[in-house]
C-alpha cells in the first residue's frame, strides 16, 4: 500500500490483484468502516460479493452512524457528523455509491449539490442569557500569548506528547477563549483529553480555521447520518452479493505467531443457536474493528432517564479487543481508552417537535425558517453559560424521509452529563426525555412558565447516554493503538477509528474508511495509491491565512512585542521588500 495526491491515480481502476478469486473476508462489525472495507474489497480488489461476510452483533447496520425511528420511543441520532471537502478516501469511495433517490447520480453528486446550492454556516453560533446573542461575534479572542501556545503545539514533536492532556499544553489563556468554547463544542474534546489528539486536528484542518467561529467549514448530508450514508452503502453492497449477517456476536479470535509473523486462525462467534469457531486460513482475510465509541449506550424516553451502564460485557468492542490485544504488545493497549469512562461520557437527545408552538424560538436563533428545506442553525448552536455547556442544531427538515410535513427533528448534546442543570436543577444523566428539553427550552429563551407544557405536549425527546463516546480522545502514546496492519500479520488489519493510521483525525467519517481502504489495499496488494491526507498543513498559503484568522484578522505585525523582537521583525520586512514573500504574506493580511 501506498498514499499517492493528485487525480493521476484517482481515476484509475485497478487491476484485478491476483489470487483475488480464492479470497473470502470476514469483517467484523458493520460501522462504516467495515461496510467501506467490504466496498473496497468488491469495487477495488475484484473480490466476489458472496464470499465477504459482514457479522453485526445488532439487528440494524451502521454502528455509531444511526437514525431510527424506534417504535414506542420515536426518532433517535445518537449522533451526526460534520464533513470537509478534503475527506479523500470518503469522496473516492462515494462517488462508486449510487444514491437511493436520484437516480444516475452518485451520493457524492447528490452531497456536492446540495451543500453548493444550500452552503452551510450559521447565524448565531453561541447564546447566553437565555436565548439572547452570546456575542462571540465570529472572534477567537485569542491574546497574544495563547496564539503563541497554539503555535507551540503545531510545531511540537508527537513523541513530546505521548500521555499528555490539553491542560498540558493550554494555559486559561486558550481555554478561557472562544477559541477553545467553538472547539470543545464543535468536536467533543475536554480539557483532559489528549495533546497529541489536538495538534494532529489542528494540522489535519488549519485550512478551515476560518470557517470555524460560523461553520462556514462544514457540510452535512440532506437526512441523518443512517439515510444519507449507510442505507446507500448497504444497497450497494447487498447488490453485489456480499454476506450480511446480523445479531451475531464475535467473542473471540485467536491468532497464530511464530518468529513475528502473525495470521489469524480463528474466530468465535454466537448466535441463537449457540456459539462456534470458524477457522481461518490464508487466504480468509479478517477486518477487525476494535474497541467501540457507542459501545454500551442506552436509550432512555420521554419519561424516562437513559440508564448509564459502563460495565464491560462479553461480544462487545472492548472485550474482544481485549482478548485480542492480550496475544501481542503490536495489538494495542484498548484499556488507556476505556478504563475511565466518567472522562469519556457524555449525552445526547433526539427531540422532536410535534407542532409549531417552539418554532419561534429556534427562528429567534438561527434567523431563518425551519420549514424551509434548507440550512437551519447551520451546526450546533452553543449555550455557553449552560452548566451542561448545552449545545443543539436543527440540520434540514426533514432528518427522516418518513417524517410528517409539520415535525421537526433536532438534536442536543451535553457536554458536562453529570453537573446539576439550570433550571432542572439535576444531571442531566438523571434527566428523563421531557426534563432535558425542559433545560433546552430553558435555555432557547421559552417562559418558565409554559415550560414544563412545552415539554410534555409539543416535544418527544429521547436522551442517550454513551459510556465511551470519546474514548478515542484519552491520553495516549504510539502503540497504543495498533497499526491498521501490525508488522508481520498475514491476513488481518484493524479498521475504524482505533487503528493507527498516519496524520488523520479520528472522530471522523474520514478515518473510517480510510483505515478501511488502507487495510483492503495493503492485504489485497491493490495497484494504485490510498489518497493522501490534505496536506494543508505544508502549505504556505494556508499557514498564513490560518495565522491571520486566529487573530481575528489583526496583522502579524501587531504582535505586542519586546524592542529587541520589534528591530529582528523590521529587519526581516525589509530583506522580503519587493519579492514574492512579503506579495504572498499582503495578499493574506499578515502584514
Amino acid at each position: 500500500m501506498y498514499h499517492s495526491s493528485g487525480n493521476y491515480e484517482a481515476f484509475v481502476r485497478p487491476r484485478k490483484p491476483e489470487g483475488a478469486e480464492k479470497k473470502s473476508a470476514y469483517i467484523i462489525g458493520s460501522g462504516l468502516a467495515a461496510l467501506s472495507a467490504a466496498a473496497f474489497l468488491v469495487r477495488d480488489a475484484y473480490v466476489d460479493g458472496s464470499k465477504v461476510h459482514i457479522i453485526e452483533k445488532d439487528p440494524i447496520l451502521g454502528g455509531a452512524c444511526d437514525g431510527w425511528n424506534y417504535e414506542g420511543l420515536g426518532y433517535v441520532m445518537r449522533g451526526g457528523r460534520e464533513m470537509d471537502n478534503h475527506f479523500e478516501c470518503m469522496w473516492d469511495l462515494y462517488r462508486s455509491i449510487p444514491s437511493i433517490e436520484n437516480e444516475g447520480m452518485s451520493v457524492l453528486d447528490e452531497y456536492y449539490y446540495l451543500n453548493k446550492d444550500d452552503p452551510n454556516y450559521s447565524l448565531m453560533r453561541a447564546t447566553m442569557n437565555r436565548g439572547e446573542d452570546g456575542h462571540t461575534d465570529r472572534k477567537f479572542a485569542l491574546s497574544d500569548k495563547a496564539q503563541l501556545e497554539i503555535m507551540k503545539l503545531f510545531f511540537t514533536p508527537d513523541e513530546a506528547l505521548y500521555d499528555k492532556t490539553i491542560e498540558d499544553v493550554f494555559s486559561d489563556e486558550v481555554l478561557n477563549s472562544n477559541f477553545w468554547l467553538y472547539w470543545r463544542t464543535m468536536f467533543a474534546f475536554e480539557n483532559w483529553h489528549s495533546a497529541l489528539e489536538m495538534k494532529i486536528y489542528i494540522r489535519r484542518y488549519i485550512h478551515h480555521v476560518e470557517g470555524l467561529p460560523d461553520f462556514s467549514a462544514l457540510r452535512f448530508t440532506k437526512y441523518n447520518q443512517y439515510e444519507s450514508m449507510i442505507l446507500p452503502l448497504q444497497r450497494y453492497l447487498e447488490n453485489h452479493h456480499v454476506d450480511i449477517v446480523t445479531e451475531t456476536k464475535v467473542t473471540d479470535i485467536k491468532f497464530r505467531i511464530v518468529d513475528g509473523i502473525k495470521h489469524a486462525s480463528s474466530i468465535t462467534i454466537q448466535d441463537r443457536d449457540g456459539e462456534r469457531d470458524i477457522l481461518l486460513s490464508d487466504d480468509d482475510l479478517l477486518f477487525i474493528t476494535p474497541g467501540g465509541c457507542v459501545e454500551n449506550s442506552t436509550l432512555g424516553s420521554q419519561n424516562g432517564k437513559a440508564e448509564y451502564l459502563p460495565e464491560l460485557r462479553k461480544g462487545g468492542g472492548w472485550d474482544l479487543w481485549k482478548r485480542i490485544a492480550a496475544q501481542s504488545d503490536d495489538f494495542g493497549h484498548p484499556e488507556k481508552f476505556c478504563s475511565e469512562p466518567e472522562k469519556t461520557t457524555w449525552m445526547s437527545a433526539t427531540v422532536t417537535l410535534k407542532d409549531s408552538s417552539v418554532v419561534p424560538y429556534i427562528e429567534k436563533i438561527a434567523k431563518r425558517n425551519p420549514y424551509s428545506g434548507k440550512v437551519v442553525t447551520g451546526g450546533i448552536v452553543t449555550a455557553k453559560d449552560s452548566s451542561w455547556l448545552l449545545s443543539w442544531t436543527f440540520n434540514r427538515q426533514p432528518q427522516f424521509r418518513e417524517q410528517k410535513k409539520d415535525e421537526l427533528v433536532g438534536w442536543i448534546y451535553g457536554l458536562f452529563p453529570f453537573v446539576p442543570g439550570d433550571f432542572v436543577k439535576k444531571p442531566m444523566c438523571e434527566c428523563t426525555g421531557k426534563e432535558i428539553a425542559m433545560e433546552w427550552l430553558y435555555h432557547i429563551g421559552v417562559p418558565e412558565a409554559a415550560i414544563p407544557e412545552l415539554a410534555e405536549k409539543s416535544c418527544n425527546t429521547v436522551p442517550c447516554m454513551m459510556p465511551y463516546i470519546t474514548a478515542f480522545f484519552m491520553p495516549r502514546a504510539l502503540g497504543d493503538r495498533p497499526y491498521v496492519v501490525p508488522a508481520g500479520a498475514v491476513n488481518f488489519a484493524f479498521i475504524g477509528q482505533f487503528a493507527e493510521t498516519e496524520r488523520d483525525t479520528i472522530f471522523t467519517t474520514e478515518y473510517s474508511i480510510r483505515t478501511a481502504m488502507e487495510a483492503v489495499y495493503t492485504l489485497m496488494k491493490v495497484d494504485r495509491g490510498v489518497p493522501e491526507v490534505w496536506g494543508s498543513m505544508f502549505d504556505v498559503r494556508d499557514l498564513v491565512h490560518a495565522s491571520v484568522a486566529l487573530r481575528d484578522g489583526s496583522k502579524l505585525t501587531d504582535i505586542d512585542l519586546g524592542l529587541k523582537e520589534k528591530l529582528v521583525m523590521k529587519e526581516g520586512l525589509k530583506r522580503i521588500q519587493g519579492s514574492d514573500i512579503e506579495k504572498l504574506l499582503k495578499k493574506y493580511g499578515a502584514i
